[in-house]
């Protein structure tokens, strides 16, 4: 049993009621532990600011969420009528919904500028591969929440995005039409698909996403916070363990964070005020018009954050099946001939590669976008084991290192682009290469990343007081 600590009878009423709180719960360990005592490296910048941005809006976003849910009926034949209410007769509800809808575009736009510091600086290296197979589940699960959002309001959109993205499960040999049935829970996208949305959207993703931010979190306190030269600041610690490139998360980080924050919400509320639509890009102005299963709007595209993968799935087409499976023989054949190997590994490899192309000419070209599309997320989740590289910084890799990955940045943004635009033959190309450019970024890394001499690493972060 825990010794209890008494106080003098002397102390303020605050620091007894503490006290009372610490010899039931630790609530003063666990802030020392994660914040006072948490030692952070001393040379964060900017990127290290969307770590805290994406807890902020996670909590905005379930707090509009619960008062949504107060007025919002996820019914087929109320659902959109009931949006429209809480635009225009629920108090303040109007402002609720905006900060929702603006909220989900501010999410990803956190996330995506998260993960892309991770990506630069190498947060996935040893000893961090859990937190970056943690945070890669709450990307995965952050875009199946914003999926079934995005089919609540039962707008147009809503209504026909979700009938395209249904469908596509289809595609999946042997069992793609009863798990697009299974999905849907009808045979046409009804009430009882917006019945299932809606269960997951407000109680089973949110609670997984819930439990893999936890997570993502204690793994990151476990082994430490990576930083922009790739020096682990554990190495080097004064008499009393403390690392000399370190310093406590609170205060100094918490007001970094507390700045930031006030930044974010400047910008945040000006777009909900102002441009909450964001020009349709935000809140597409399709979705103000109610689900008409008999009419097809023109162009059906997701939001875009959703876009970049969407156009990996449009461009897998019968004559791209060509180009992918050269790809399958090209790199069978150089890891059979270039790669030292035993000859029965080789066979294998060998045997593989022959079923694989045997798969991508009898399977439809529909399916293989679909596994492109998933793909293209999925493959984030191997990254620690692809880079090969012996530093782990951007800043101490071969300097064109870093245009590969300005190369890749401007692939991605590309790939949104054309993900909203209607398809084309010049779109379409453009897509394709942009999809080849993706998967090779990652599949070539392990060779690629290997290439060139880096720069000497410090032995102590590099760091200039401001």
């Amino acid at each position: 049993m825990a010794e209890f600590h008494e106080t003098s009878p002397n102390a303020p009423a605050s620091e007894k009621l503490l006290n009372w709180v610490d010899n039931r719960f630790p609530a003063s360990k666990l802030f020392k532990e994660h914040m006072s005592e948490y030692y952070a490296p001393k040379n964060f910048n900017i990127f290290y600011i969307f770590g805290s941005l994406s807890l902020l809006v996670l909590v905005i976003q379930i707090v509009t969420g619960i008062f949504l849910v107060m007025h919002y009926k996820p019914d087929a034949a109320l659902a959109f009528a009931s949006v429209e209410y809480i635009m225009r007769d629920v108090p303040w509800g109007w402002l609720i919904r905006y900060m929702h809808s603006t909220g989900a575009s501010a999410f990803f736009v956190v996330v995506y500028l998260h993960m892309f510091r991770g990506l630069i600086y190498g947060s996935y290296r040893k000893p961090r591969e859990l937190i970056w197979l943690f945070g890669c589940g709450i990307f995965l699960a952050l875009m199946a929440e914003a999926f079934m959002g995005y089919l609540l309001p039962w707008g147009q959109m809503s209504y026909w995005g979700a009938q395209v993205i249904v469908n596509l499960f289809s595609a999946i040999p042997f069992i793609g039409p009863d798990l697009a049935l299974l999905i849907r829970g009808d045979f046409v996208v009804g009430d009882a698909t917006l019945n299932r949305f809606f269960s997951f959207h407000v109680i089973a993703v949110p609670l997984v996403l819930l439990g893999l931010v936890v997570a993502h979190i204690i793994a990151l306190h476990e082994v430490g916070s990576n930083n922009p030269d790739g020096v682990e600041i554990k190495a080097t610690k004064d008499a009393q363990g403390r690392p000399l490139d370190g310093i406590p998360f609170h205060p100094y980080y918490t007001v970094h964070d507390i700045f930031a924050v006030s930044i974010f919400l400047m910008v945040f509320t000006a777009i909900v005020f102002f441009a909450p639509e964001m020009g349709g890009y935000f809140l597409e102005y399709n979705n103000f018009i109610p689900a008409d299963p008999f009419k097809t709007p023109l162009h059906i595209a997701p939001v875009w954050y959703f876009t970049p993968f969407y156009s990996m799935l449009r461009a897998v087409t019968n004559e791209m099946m060509y180009a992918l499976i050269a790809c399958v023989l090209v790199g069978a054949y150089l890891a059979v001939a270039k790669v030292k190997m035993a000859a029965v590994f080789k066979g294998a490899v060998a045997v593989v590669a022959l079923g694989v192309v045997a798969m991508m000419l009898s399977i439809d070209a529909k399916f293989w976008g679909v596994v492109a599309m998933g793909g293209g997320v999925v493959i984030l989740f191997f990254l620690p084991w692809l880079d090969n590289s012996a530093v782990k910084s951007i800043r101490y890799r071969p300097d064109w290192h870093k245009y590969m990955y300005a190369i890749f940045v401007i692939d991605f943004l590309v790939l949104g682009y054309l993900g909203m635009l209607p398809p084309s033959d010049i779109g379409g190309r453009v897509s394709q290469l942009g999809t080849l450019f993706y998967f090779g970024f990652f599949l070539l890394m392990p060779w690629w990343s290997r290439i060139g001499t880096p720069k000497a690493v410090p032995d102590r972060v590099t760091f200039t007081a401001h």
